[in-house]
C-alpha cells in the first residue's frame, strides 16, 4: 500500500479508488453485466457515487457506494452519534451489498468508514458479514478464517473482539436470531486504541476493504452452478425479508444516512430487488431450512482450532 498523507481528503480519495477496484473485480467475476455509476451531491455539503449492477449472470442486484458528506453537526447527527459541542463533520466510506440470483449463494455486506470532526476527533468504523440463505459449514469456515487472517496481521485481539461485536450487532432482536453467520464489526476506533496510531488503523481498514472482492468472487465460483428448486427460491425470499427488517430497523449506516440528509436511493441500495414475508413459517424438522435457523445464533466458533 503506498504511503499517503492521512488527512481526511487522502482517506476519502483512497476510499473512492477502492470502490472502483471492487466494481471492476465483481464485474469480471460475474461476467454478465456491468455497474452503472450514479453520481450525486448533497445540498448541505458533499456527495458520492453509487454504482449498481442489475440482472447479472450471478448477481441479481449489487451495490457499491462511495460517499463523502460534510457540514455542521446538526442536532439529529449529534443525537445519532452521541456527540456534544459545536463542530463540523466529515464522513466518508464505502458500502457494499450483493444479492445473488441463486439461493445457494450468500448475501454479503461490507462497510468501511471514517469520521472526522473539526475539533480534531476522528475514528474509523466498519464491518463485513455473510448472510447465507442456507448455512454451509465449509463456506462459514472459509469466510471466518479469511477474516481472522486479515485481523491477525494488524492486532491479535481484533478478530475475537470484533467477531463478538458482529454477533451482537448483526442480530434481529424481534426474531431472536442473527442476520447470518456474522463476521466482524467495529466502530469508534480512534488513534491510540489497541496501542495503534492512525496510520496503523487506516491500514487495517483498507486491508479489510480490499478483501471483499476476492472473498465474494470465491463464493461466486464455488456455488454458482449448484442446483436449486422453487422451494429453495421461496426460502431465499423469506431470508431476504429478514435482511430487510434488520437494515430498516437496526442498521447504523441506514440511520445515519437518513439522519444526515443523505441520498435515500443510495442509502437503501442495500435492499434486495425481491423479498417475501410468509406468515408464521415453520420449517420441517431436520430440513436444511431448520438447520440454517439452528445456526443463526451468537457465539459459534466458525474458525479452525
Amino acid at each position: 500500500m503506498p504511503d499517503i498523507r492521512l488527512d481526511k481528503t487522502s482517506i476519502s480519495n483512497s476510499f473512492s479508488d477502492l470502490q472502483l477496484e471492487i466494481c471492476t473485480a465483481l464485474e469480471m467475476a460475474d461476467g454478465g453485466s456491468t455497474f452503472i455509476a450514479d453520481d450525486w451531491t448533497r445540498e448541505d455539503g458533499g456527495g458520492g457515487r453509487t454504482s449498481i449492477l442489475n440482472e447479472g449472470k450471478i448477481i441479481e442486484k449489487g451495490g457499491v457506494a462511495f460517499s463523502k458528506v460534510f457540514g455542521p453537526t446538526t442536532d439529529r447527527i449529534k443525537n445519532q452519534l452521541n456527540l456534544s459541542g459545536e463542530s463540523d463533520f466529515l464522513a466518508t466510506g464505502v458500502s457494499i451489498v450483493i444479492h445473488p440470483h441463486s439461493p445457494m449463494m450468500p448475501i454479503m455486506h461490507m462497510n468501511i468508514r471514517y469520521f472526522d470532526l473539526s475539533d480534531g476527533t476522528c475514528w474509523f468504523g466498519g464491518g463485513i458479514d455473510l448472510t447465507p440463505h442456507f448455512v454451509d459449514d465449509a463456506d462459514a469456515n472459509y469466510f471466518h478464517n479469511t477474516l481472522r487472517a486479515v485481523c491477525d496481521k494488524h492486532h491479535p485481539d481484533f478478530y475475537r473482539t470484533f467477531k463478538t461485536w458482529a454477533d451482537d450487532y448483526f442480530y434481529i432482536p424481534h426474531r431472536n436470531e442473527t442476520r447470518g453467520i456474522g463476521g466482524i464489526f467495529f466502530d469508534y476506533l480512534k488513534p491510540g486504541d489497541y496501542g495503534l496510531n492512525k496510520a496503523e488503523l487506516y491500514a487495517f481498514v483498507v486491508d479489510l476493504g480490499s478483501t471483499f472482492a476476492g472473498l465474494y468472487s470465491y463464493f461466486m465460483q464455488k456455488n454458482e452452478a449448484l442446483p436449486y428448486t422453487e422451494k429453495d427460491k421461496a426460502w431465499q425470499g423469506l431470508r431476504r425479508g429478514r435482511y430487510v427488517e434488520f437494515n430498516l430497523l437496526y442498521d447504523r449506516g441506514t440511520k445515519f444516512g437518513l439522519e444526515s440528509g443523505g441520498r435515500t436511493e443510495s442509502i437503501l441500495m442495500s435492499l434486495p430487488a425481491h423479498a417475501n414475508w410468509t406468515y408464521n413459517f415453520n420449517p420441517e424438522p431436520k430440513s436444511k431450512e431448520a438447520y440454517t435457523l439452528s445456526k443463526l445464533v451468537k457465539g459459534i466458533d466458525w474458525c479452525d482450532n
